[in-house]
């Protein structure tokens, strides 16, 4: 872990969303998600405020709108879900371009749009402006189960350790003319994965023994204690953007 791990999402930047420490934006996008998701589906003015609030952190963090929508697709099966909805929905209907739609099934259908689309930005920003160490470190900080942390401090570690050895594998066994394409092939695909399950299972009580020798107790270091930690003045920074969603969400609740 000492030497720093990226991942796909995340966006090399200095931003000042960037240099904040991770605690404090995953408390901060934790908060956000859960005053939309507490939002009353009919208040169409607070859903639009949501998208101000996450457009002016995009921006802080310097993550284009054209990044995030691409990223954004990933939501796309609940997306074609949320399109059915009209159309399966029972209750009233109503007529919209000359289809005879369930009312009941487009508030869910917006319902599901708006808070999923939104939920999947604030995530998309939090992976875009920070490490998947950075994560993890900040998990530990806000006393996140030690059990949990370390299951994701070893994946985190040895994935790629373990994407190598299956690439490996894979070669071998092309070289020697077995290529599973089809299904009768399968069975030599299977028996790799069986390998690959072995050889991680040996090489993480390796790893184990080596960490026990070099006095591994169970627990990780407390580095929710060490330098970096968040102060006040950047908790209360990051505070901004769940403090103005909890409002508005108050607002839309006490309006409806």
């Amino acid at each position: 872990m000492g030497a720093g791990h990226g991942h796909v999402l995340y966006r090399e930047s200095d931003s000042p969303v960037h240099r904040l420490p991770p605690e404090v934006k995953i408390v901060a996008m934790v908060v956000f998600t859960i005053a939309v998701v507490a939002t009353p589906r009919a208040a169409f003015w607070a859903f639009g405020a949501y998208a101000v609030l996450v457009a002016v952190v995009a921006a802080l963090a310097r993550v284009g709108p054209r990044w995030l929508l691409s990223r954004a697709l990933i939501e796309l099966p609940f997306v074609l879900f949320a399109v059915a909805l009209p159309f399966l929905g029972s209750g009233d209907r109503v007529e919209v371009l000359g289809l005879r739609l369930s009312e009941d099934g487009l508030h869910g259908a917006w319902n599901i749009l708006a808070k999923g689309t939104l939920g999947v930005l604030a995530s998309l920003l939090l992976a875009a402006t920070t490490t998947t160490r950075d994560l993890i470190v900040g998990l530990d900080r806000l006393h996140c189960p030690q059990v949990l942390t370390q299951i994701a401090t070893f994946m985190l570690r040895y994935l790629d350790v373990l994407v190598g050895e299956a690439r490996r594998m894979r070669v071998a066994r092309i070289s020697r003319g077995d290529d599973p394409r089809f299904l009768w092939q399968l069975r030599g695909f299977a028996a790799g994965i069986g390998a690959l399950f072995l050889r991680a299972f040996e090489r993480g009580e390796r790893v184990y023994l080596a960490m026990l020798s070099r006095g591994y107790t169970g627990r990780m270091p407390a580095v929710w204690q060490g330098e970096g930690a968040a102060s006040v003045g950047q908790w209360l920074v990051a505070a901004t953007v769940p403090v103005l969603a909890v409002s508005v969400a108050a607002t839309a609740v006490v309006l409806s």
